[in-house]
């Protein structure tokens, strides 16, 4: 896969974005600080295969979402919502709009949100409906914006595709999925946490080539964290 020329490109347009579109490193006012909270901080991980943690030995215990909440500490909540096959696409062949985990995760009443769907989203019988990802993306984030307590929202971009499988091409996330999720991010005033250039390169990570491993999913749950936490 040509994977260099795609990562300078993905530098150059997330500056070309401006404020709206905050990466991992740059300093943010949509940071979160533990100290403005008197409760427990309730985060919502909401998303496909890779966050729910299909492939991972003991997945149960190495979840990127599990990992990111023991080091958070007992101030957070860290709740995975991911969902295996799931689309962000309503008319995805397993949209996550129809799983009980998305009535969860808003019942959960989050304080943080973390997206990441997409990844799914590429299988051929999905993407004839791509002109469709964008809002119902913006749907999605809006449903969390409104619960009571107007959560802080990010926004994920898919990992690598380092092989075509099941549909899942590494075209689809690097052409289709990533540049409108960059626009809808600059669009809505949400940060982008890009984990696509996190996980690039690390082909070892990936045993069957689509889903990480626990060092991955470590990976995950350092970038997402760095990303969220004022520190």
């Amino acid at each position: 896969m040509k994977k260099r020329h795609f990562l300078n490109t993905v530098v150059v347009s997330l500056a070309a974005a401006g404020a709206g579109c905050i990466t991992v490193g740059s300093k943010s006012p949509h940071k979160l600080d533990p100290a403005d909270y008197d409760e427990t901080i309730r985060v919502a991980c909401v998303g496909d295969s890779i966050t729910f943690g299909a492939g991972i030995k003991d997945r149960k215990n190495h979840n990127y979402p599990l990992v990111m909440g023991k080091s958070l500490g007992d101030r957070f909540d860290v709740r995975n919502f991911g969902v295996s096959g799931a689309t962000m696409l309503k008319k995805g062949d397993f949209s996550y709009w129809e799983r009980p985990e998305f009535k969860q995760a808003r019942e959960f009443n989050p304080h943080v949100v973390i997206i990441k769907l997409g990844t799914n989203d590429t299988k051929p019988q999905n993407w004839k409906h791509s002109a469709e990802y964008a809002a119902d993306y913006e749907a999605m984030i809006d449903h969390f914006a409104a619960l009571p307590t107007k959560p802080k929202i990010w926004l994920c971009s898919p990992a690598p595709v380092y092989q075509t499988r099941w549909g899942i091409s590494e075209k689809g996330v690097v052409e289709g999925v990533i540049p409108q999720v960059q626009a809808l991010a600059k669009r809505k005033g949400l940060p982008i946490i890009d984990l696509y250039v996190a996980l690039s390169g690390k082909p070892e990570m990936f045993p069957d080539k689509i889903h990480p491993n626990a060092a991955g999913a470590k990976v995950m749950a350092e970038t997402i964290e760095a990303a969220i936490i004022s520190k």
